[in-house]
């Protein structure tokens, strides 16, 4: 919610729009400045800085962000609240439901966020959460409600635990180890049989679980 003259209007993201407003937020909440035009473009995969700086300027229009005066490279602040800084960790956005064997669905709950440790998180790459739905993942040691905190495009290696969508947009987390031509999904909980597929597309790495009793 943006406050204007006194009045508050809701702002309507793009997708991009979005992501960078979370690892804009993030980065200030990890290390207590805003991130540099190239440091947005990196953890975006945006080899442009005109493009990060036209993204910046629409951001910055719609009063999403402000820039501080001076010639300042790391001038930027967060305007929305509901991107704001918590006192006690990095609040993340919870973007959708994820339900074994199915695809992922969009979060019912707008503009819900979780706070999380910083310390759980590389600060790399934008991050965000998924709440799960169901007792299918319990092989994984995964309950129904838990939230998973999941970090994008981290360096993947052989044995950490990935949210991936196959080519059916079926939503898996499993443990991903790179072969020849395919990747091999195991389990990460009872020993089941593997999953091979030559095309899958990783959300990102699971960094975290939160269960709330």
């Amino acid at each position: 919610m943006i406050s204007k003259n006194g009045e508050e209007y809701t702002v309507t993201l793009y997708k991009r729009q979005r992501q960078i407003v979370d690892y804009i937020s993030q980065f200030i909440q990890r290390n207590g400045y805003s991130p540099t035009l190239r440091e947005i473009g990196d953890a975006m995969e945006l080899s442009s800085l005109a493009t990060v700086h036209e993204h910046i300027e629409r951001l910055i229009r719609k009063g999403v962000l402000k820039k501080t005066t001076g010639n300042n490279t790391r001038g930027l602040v967060v305007v929305d609240d509901r991107f704001g800084v918590g006192n006690q960790g990095v609040n993340l956005p919870v973007l959708g439901w994820i339900t074994a064997g199915q695809a992922i669905e969009p979060y019912d709950r707008n503009n819900a966020f979780f706070q999380v440790s910083g310390q759980m998180l590389t600060g790399k790459k934008r991050a965000f959460i998924l709440q799960v739905r169901g007792d299918g993942m319990k092989d994984e040691g995964v309950l129904n409600e838990d939230y998973l905190v999941i970090e994008e495009d981290v360096d993947i290696k052989d044995g950490d635990n990935v949210v991936v969508i196959l080519e059916n947009g079926v939503a898996l987390l499993k443990k991903i180890f790179q072969e020849a031509t395919r990747v091999r999904l195991e389990s990460t909980g009872i020993a089941t049989q593997p999953i091979y597929a030559t095309r899958v597309q990783i959300q990102g790495k699971c960094v975290g679980v939160i269960r709330k009793f």
